[in-house]
Formats: structure tokens, C-alpha cells, sequence
């Protein structure tokens, strides 16, 4: 299957589920492709656990679901090794983390500890326990969601090692009025999540290969570089985006690029891209933060620096 058969399978299934949410099923697949993993951050009930399981429906590939809670340990994450009396030998016993699509519902339930343990997983795609190294599964995409408004008993913060190994943070956001009419008529009779998958995982690590080969010229590069070293001189922003968030931009953009069916990223892709990528990657100032949330800070910063205007895409 083609990408943009896949986009449109992927947008269909979802459109049935979640309605008017093309643009974050569109970063969700930019993610996947790019080889990145996705925090949803949004208000409960606007449909972040429903988003994961339908991206993991539509794709033929093993999926497992963590529900976190403060009382999950790291070796209810990665796995255990015990002694096998049978066999009289240290067997090991693989983890939920061992899948395609991982699913960590309520992340920020879990102490630091037991979210610590998804840090090697996550950016090295292999898990450690009692010295032994397993290697995940490919494609391994880990899809999180946490709500930003929660009593402060029972949940944690992700720490700033956690957030940046996530590619984008997504906020789902509300339907409109229409989209909720048309949402009740969906479910009005079920569950409207598809069965049947729209992809294969060996279709998802083609993609990922093609995307690789997408061109990011000079001009491209110059204002990507430009926009993350804004955010280490910004007054409001006290620690800014990381070269690690550098990488992952480029990511993204190749990704998106190759899902507009372009070999080549134009500077449009590194502006809608630079929010979800970028913004919880940066820590505001005190002052700052009692005003402004990070995306908001991060778009005046887009404001002030001029998007390439010239024909810069196929040089």
C-alpha cells in the first residue's frame, strides 16, 4: 500500500470515530513514519485512548495496552526474570513493552520510577533486565496519553528526559457542534472502531525507508536550525529546545513531506511541524509560566523569525 492509501485508510478509519480530526490523525501517521512516539495531552473525554486504539486497529501489527497506575512496578513494563524450577534456569518474561504499538494509558499515573523504565525502550528499542538485552519489536511505536487537569494526588510529572523522548505532544481538542452531532450517530448503534487493519507493519517500515530519501535543502536546514536556537534565547523560555528536538524536527518534516507525495521539504512543513515537536521541549520561566502555556510562547516565537519566501523547494 502507497502513502497516500495509507493516509487516506488511516484518516477514513479514524473519521469514524473521532470526527474533524484529519490534522491530528496526519501528525499521529507523520509520528509512525518518522520513526517517533506520541503524547496525547488533553482534557478526559475528548477521545485520546479511542485515537491510540483506532491508529493500532488500523494497522496489522501486535498492540498492548498498559493502564498506568501508581502502584505499577518497571517489571510490570519491561518484563521479569525468574527462576524456572522446572527447568532449573533463569527464564526471562517479556513485558507489554514487547509490541508493535504500545499503548500507555494515563503515563503520568505512574511513579518516576516505573516511567523511567520506558526511557531505554523508547530511544533505543530494546529493554535491559537483570543485565540481559531484548531487543523490541520493528516498527515499536509508543503512543501516551495524560490529562493535564488532575489532583495532584496520584499523579506525576514526566520529567524533561521522559517528554524528549517523545516526538510530538498532541492535543486532540473538541469537536464543533456538527462533529459531535455526527459523533453520537456513529456510536449511536456501537462502536464504530474498525476490525480489520489498512496497513501491515511491513508496509509502515517501507514508508520509513522512503521517507528517509526526502531532500532538506540549505534553506530548509537554515530555518529549522533558526527556529530551534530561537528557543535558547528567549526571555520567557528558561530551558530551550534540545539537539535531540533538532533531529526529531528533520524527522518529522521528511515524513510529512513524503506523506504530501513531495521528495523534498519545503519550509511550510518545519512551520506546522515546529509546535507539536518543539513545545514541550522547552521550559518556561517562572514569570512565564503563569502567563503562557509553552505553545503559545513557541508560536510569537515563530512569528518573529520570516518563513523562507522564495522558491527554495526543489534546489
Amino acid at each position: 500500500m502507497g502513502r497516500h492509501e495509507l493516509l487516506e485508510e488511516m484518516q477514513t478509519a479514524v473519521g469514524r470515530v473521532l470526527f474533524e480530526k484529519e490534522e491530528v490523525t496526519e501528525l499521529m501517521l507523520t509520528a509512525l513514519v518518522a520513526g517517533g512516539h506520541v503524547l496525547l495531552e488533553d482534557v478526559p473525554g475528548t477521545g485520546k485512548t479511542v485515537l491510540a486504539k483506532t491508529m493500532a486497529a488500523v494497522i496489522d501489527a501486535s498492540f498492548r495496552r498498559i493502564q498506568f497506575t501508581p502502584d505499577v512496578l518497571p517489571g510490570d513494563v519491561t518484563g521479569i526474570r525468574f527462576f524456572n524450577m522446572k527447568e532449573q534456569e533463569f527464564e526471562y518474561r517479556e513485558g507489554p513493552v514487547m509490541t508493535n504499538i504500545l499503548l500507555a494509558d494515563e503515563i503520568n499515573r505512574a511513579t518516576p520510577r516505573t516511567q523511567s523504565s520506558l526511557l531505554e525502550a523508547m530511544d533505543e528499542r530494546q529493554v535491559t533486565v537483570d543485565g540481559e538485552t531484548h531487543p523490541l519489536p520493528d516498527p515499536f511505536f509508543v503512543i501516551a496519553t495524560q490529562n493535564p487537569i488532575e489532583s495532584a494526588q496520584g499523579t506525576f510529572d514526566l520529567p524533561e528526559a521522559q517528554m524528549d523522548r517523545f516526538l510530538m505532544k498532541i492535543r486532540p481538542g473538541y469537536p464543533s457542534a456538527a462533529g459531535e452531532r455526527a459523533m453520537i450517530r456513529s456510536y449511536m448503534h456501537g462502536s464504530p472502531v474498525p476490525s480489520g487493519p489498512a496497513a501491515g507493519h511491513a508496509d509502515i517500515l517501507a514508508i520509513r525507508r522512503e521517507a528517509l530519501k526526502v531532500r532538506v535543502n540549505e534553506a530548509v536546514e537554515e530555518y529549522l536550525i533558526r527556529l530551534v536556537r530561537a528557543t535558547r534565547d528567549h526571555s520567557e523560555i528558561e530551558t530551550g529546545a534540545s539537539p535531540r528536538g533538532t533531529i526529531a524536527l528533520m524527522r518529522a518534516v521528511q515524513a510529512k513531506a513524503h506523506l504530501r507525495g513531495r521528495d523534498f521539504a519545503v519550509p511550510e512543513d518545519v512551520r506546522d511541524l515546529a509546535v507539536p515537536v518543539l513545545a514541550h521541549r522547552i521550559s518556561l520561566s517562572v514569570d512565564a509560566s503563569l502567563r503562557n502555556r509553552p505553545e503559545e510562547v513557541l508560536e510569537a516565537v515563530l512569528d518573529r523569525i520570516p518563513v523562507p519566501v522564495e522558491d527554495v523547494a526543489r534546489r
